[in-house]
């Protein structure tokens, strides 16, 4: 189906917590992440915290604000156990469907598309081998997984507001050097995970939803993945982070630079003969020796930010990463970040 350039947001840090975007919520507990701040606090505690964060730091607000900015799409990260005590695996944990059900809702009214990803998954998400064991076939928690994105997507297919369903926020992808492999999913356990994937949500919810996988930071090695005419609305994701590049981005020869390398890897991407669409982005930038004042720094990322954007033309689209954070993090917020921006310089 044909779909306007998107021009989002992501709403980190609402359904899954992240300790950079709420850092009040887990700084007396000291923990590090939701399964650590669930041990220092109790379960019962727990639940309560994360029921009041997630009823206040989103809502209806939220969402006519990112309207009247000139976004028109959200991307909103759920964990695995958002069906709670009615999903895949009964009791695992307290879900968040209603709040779910709420952003289709408000979004509706603010005129936005909202794009779906599992982004919390069992046995930790931000470990390589621990996503392997949890999408490796045999895998008792494989079938559970899929099942949630199947629901997701059956929940919401008829929502006219749905752009899709994306399986994995930010799967590493193993990587050969020389004779040794770097930490990381195989990527033929990825493509597996992700075929069936997309059946399963083809047999639940038809050809509306758009499926989109993340190319695993390897834009490179999807060509000819899903290209053939009997799959349907799949869509291949990049993340474009440049902080930890090795530039020093205190110039415009810099900065150049960065945006050059989302450039390539977008055209890299496309290769595939997917669509592609930039699923995070930031305007951190890798500031060497000499770094600007304060006021200095925001200004280079802004413009940083309106090239980024300017890149991001032969995509189908784009979600600044976030929204919104505690602390209004300059480079990360939206609120901040693109604060100079007015309606309609997206397009």
């Amino acid at each position: 189906m044909d779909h306007a350039m998107l021009h989002g947001v992501n709403l980190a840090g609402w359904l899954v917590l992240e300790p950079w975007v709420t850092p009040s919520l887990f700084a007396s507990s000291g923990a590090f992440d939701e399964k650590g701040l669930e041990a220092a606090l109790g379960h019962d505690r727990y639940v309560e915290v994360v029921a009041g964060h997630r009823s206040t730091f989103i809502g209806e607000r939220d969402f006519r604000q990112i309207a009247d900015r000139g976004y028109n799409a959200v991307r909103i990260p759920v964990p695995w156990t958002v069906f709670g005590k009615d999903g895949p695996m009964p009791g695992v944990d307290e879900g968040c469907i209603e709040y779910v059900d709420r952003a289709f809702t408000w979004a509706e009214a603010a005129g936005l598309q909202v794009l779906l990803v599992l982004a919390a998954m069992p046995g930790g998400d931000d470990d390589p081998e621990a996503l392997s064991n949890v999408i490796a076939m045999g895998s008792t928690l494989r079938d559970p997984v899929i099942e949630v994105v199947a629901r997701l997507a059956e929940r919401y297919a008829e929502r006219d507001c749905l752009i899709g369903i994306e399986p994995l926020d930010e799967p590493v992808a193993q990587r050969r050097r020389g004779l040794s492999v770097t930490p990381g999913v195989p990527m033929h356990m990825l493509r597996n995970f992700y075929r069936d994937c997309y059946e399963a949500v083809r047999d639940r919810a038809g050809d509306h939803p758009v499926v989109v996988f993340s190319c695993a930071g390897r834009p490179d090695m999807w060509n000819l993945f899903m290209a053939q005419s009997r799959y349907r609305n799949v869509w291949l994701d990049l993340h474009l982070y440049h902080y930890n590049d090795v530039v020093d981005a205190s110039g415009p020869s810099g900065t150049r630079r960065l945006v050059e390398r989302s450039s390539d890897a977008i055209a890299r991407a496309r290769r595939s003969r997917l669509p592609v669409v930039v699923g995070e982005w930031s305007s951190s930038l890798p500031v060497g020796a000499g770094t600007p004042t304060p006021e200095g720094l925001k200004a280079m990322e802004r413009v940083y930010a309106a090239a980024q954007i300017q890149a991001f033309r032969d995509s189908s689209g784009w979600f600044f990463q976030t929204w919104k954070t505690e602390n209004k993090l300059s480079a990360w917020d939206a609120r901040v970040a693109l604060s100079s921006f007015e309606r309609g310089m997206f397009d």
